[in-house]
């Protein structure tokens, strides 16, 4: 029998939760409201690409913030 692997675990990462999920891609949701972002998914990627898509996101939300 194989043995899955153990997806009951979460990173926290900057004020997120990183949520692996069966498919190998991960839901990233706030820890607390206010919400900077709203929870997302991400194509099957590793701990660390899921790391570089929220700091990406972070980046592009600080951008527009100074805009408006």
């Amino acid at each position: 029998m194989k043995s899955q692997p153990n997806h009951d675990y979460a990173v926290r990462y900057r004020g997120f939760l990183l949520l692996p999920q069966m498919n190998n891609s991960w839901l990233v949701r706030p820890e607390r409201s206010p919400m900077k972002l709203l929870p997302f998914r991400t194509e099957p990627c590793s701990l660390t690409e899921v790391k570089k898509i929220l700091d990406e996101r972070l980046a592009n939300q600080k951008t527009l913030s100074r805009a408006a």
